[in-house]
Parts: C-alpha cells; structure tokens; sequence
C-alpha cells in the first residue's frame, strides 16, 4: 500500500510539471514563428536573377498603358481598384468614384477625397522596364499594367505617389516602417511571376525589409 501511494504521488508530481512546462515551451517558440513569417518571400527572392538594370532608352508609359484596361462594362482597372481598397465607395454612371475613404498604407494617411488618391504600381513601370520588361511584347507590358490579381495595384496618397516615383526599395521604402514587410513581399511576388530580374543593391533592399516581418 506504502509503494502505491509513493508511485501514485510521483505520478501527479510529473503530471503537474508537465503542465507547468507547456506555457514555457509555446512562449518559447512564437519568436522563431515570428523570425520565419518572411521565409516563404525570401524563397521567392533567392530564385530571382541577378543583373544589372537595362537601359531606360525606350521607354514610355505608353509602351505599358496608353489608357487603363477595362475591367467590367464601364469601369477600368484603376477604377475597380479605387472601390476595392476604399470604403463607402459610390461611383457615378461612368463608374467613376466620386465618394469614398481611402487607407493609404505607404503613409498612413487617411484620404476623403479621390482627388488626393493615385493608383500606384508597386514595381514602377520604368523600373519593370529596367529589370526586363523592355524586352516584352506589348500585350503583356500592358498585362502589367492592369493587373488587379497580384499585389501590383494599390491606392495610396498622391503626395506619397510624386515622393516614390520610378524608384526602387534601395531608393525609397514607405514612410511607415510597419508597412516595409508587405511592401517587400508585394514587390517581390510581382517580380517572381514576371520573372523580373533584381539588381544586388535592390535585393539586399528587400531582405533588409523582410527583416521586419513578424516585428
């Protein structure tokens, strides 16, 4: 009967440390969860070439977008982007947004008015010529241009807009440092589809960025 009673209370002894060591162990892991919230990116990143830009010579918006494409009936792409990323969005019979509030996520600025919003492309057009879109047929620049299914199309400030330019992440990064994880993977996931190439100094941009992921 004694050896039961010494067996049984050894056992609730384990039983109950076991439990206490649960919590120590799930805290311990979140930070290396956290530390690979940008690995699936910074895979896509290594399959990325690396080459140096091709000339600018060329170049044109309209070599990617002489107007928008359209999307459904009357509304263009930039359109359908302006009531997807706005709230409380009301279009006029052209499809033209005439009301709404907009989140522009480059700076954190709250937009009342479609007059302060642009559409920006998140890989700038004269920066997808130079990474290899120069060599492109037109139809698929003008793809490019319009497309609502990667993350290539978001509405941001118009201030923020003139700011970036053609400019790539080793030139400018978003003004909020919390947005630089989506902005790197967006980048990155548009260039991998296109098979876009990246120079060293706009990779080593990009894995600086994906850094912050999970921060």
């Amino acid at each position: 009967m004694a050896v039961t009673m010494i067996f049984m209370h050894r056992t609730l002894r384990v039983a109950a440390l076991s439990v206490l060591v649960l919590p120590i162990t799930a805290v311990a892991l979140a930070p290396q969860a956290a530390a690979d919230a940008g690995a699936p990116t910074r895979r896509m990143l290594a399959q990325l070439k690396v080459a140096k830009p091709l000339s600018i010579r060329g170049y044109s918006h309209r070599r990617f977008q002489p107007r928008w494409a359209h999307h459904k009936g009357q509304c263009d792409a930039r359109e359908a982007v302006l009531a997807r990323d706005g709230r409380g969005v009301r279009r006029n019979a052209a499809c033209q947004a005439v009301k709404g509030v907009w989140h522009s996520p480059y700076d954190g600025k709250v937009l009342k008015s479609v007059k302060q919003t642009d559409v920006d492309h998140v890989v700038p057009l004269a920066y997808a010529w130079r990474s290899g879109a120069k060599r492109w047929s037109q139809a698929k620049r003008r793809a490019f241009a319009n497309d609502l299914t990667r993350p290539e199309l978001v509405v941001v400030s118009h201030s923020v807009n003139m700011a970036k330019g053609g400019q790539g992440p080793q030139s400018w990064r978003p003004p909020r440092r919390r947005y630089w994880c989506r902005y790197a993977t967006s980048w990155i996931t548009v260039k991998h589809h296109y098979r876009l190439f990246v120079t060293r100094q706009e990779k080593v941009a990009l894995l600086n960025m994906l850094r912050t992921c999970g921060r």
